[in-house]
Formats: C-alpha cells, structure tokens, sequence
C-alpha cells in the first residue's frame, strides 16, 4: 500500500491524534495520582496538593506543569501563590473533539459497526 492512500493517510492522521497531549499527560500512574489529588481538593496550591502525595514537591510541579500543558488543569496565580483546578469544559470539549476525529476516520483505517 502506498503512503498515498486514503487509508494510509487516515492511520497516519488517526496516531497524530492517539498522539494527542491529553493522552500522554494522562498516561503515567504517577501523573494520574496527582490529578485524583487536585479532583479531590478542587482547587489548591501546590502545597497542599502535594501534601497528600508521597511524591517530592519538586516532581508534583512537574506532573501539575504537565498536565495543564496538556490543557487538563487550569492555573490562577494569587499573589506568589498558583492554584490548581482540573479544567472540566476544557477537557470535555478536546475530548470531544478527539472523538470527532476519530470517527471521521475510522471508515478509513479500521471499518466496522461504530454505534
């Protein structure tokens, strides 16, 4: 099969979007630790998110940073204070998006019943 291909074009666009930052920010153990803590408080600093984790300060920032990189936690500095909060809206509409994606190309890369 050549890379011209409608399906070929179709696998290639649908691993771009499996590629998607929401899923590789979602896709360690550690990180998934930090955002059930940032959904259990609601809204925090890092200090207190992190005061429920077994994690070093230094490494909770960087799995915060991630994930609102990746569009999934929304940041508000106050002061010298940032508080985190889980960007619901945000993560549904790309999540959304994702799925229309998807959809859009699945007759092309891996027909069947999509009900």
């Amino acid at each position: 099969m050549s890379k011209g291909t409608p399906k070929a074009s179709a696998i290639e666009q649908a691993v771009g979007v499996l590629a998607d930052p929401i899923f590789r920010a979602l896709s360690e153990p550690s990180r998934l630790a930090v955002l059930k803590r940032v959904l259990h408080v609601e809204r925090a600093d890092i200090a207190e998110i992190a005061a429920g984790l077994p994690q070093e300060r230094s490494v909770v920032s960087r799995h915060l940073q991630a994930l609102h990189d990746a569009g999934i936690l929304r940041a508000e500095r106050i002061s010298r204070q940032v508080y985190y909060q889980v960007d619901g809206p945000a993560v549904v509409s790309r999540l959304e998006h994702i799925l229309l994606q998807v959809k859009a190309l699945a007759p092309y890369c891996c027909p069947g019943d999509l009900r």
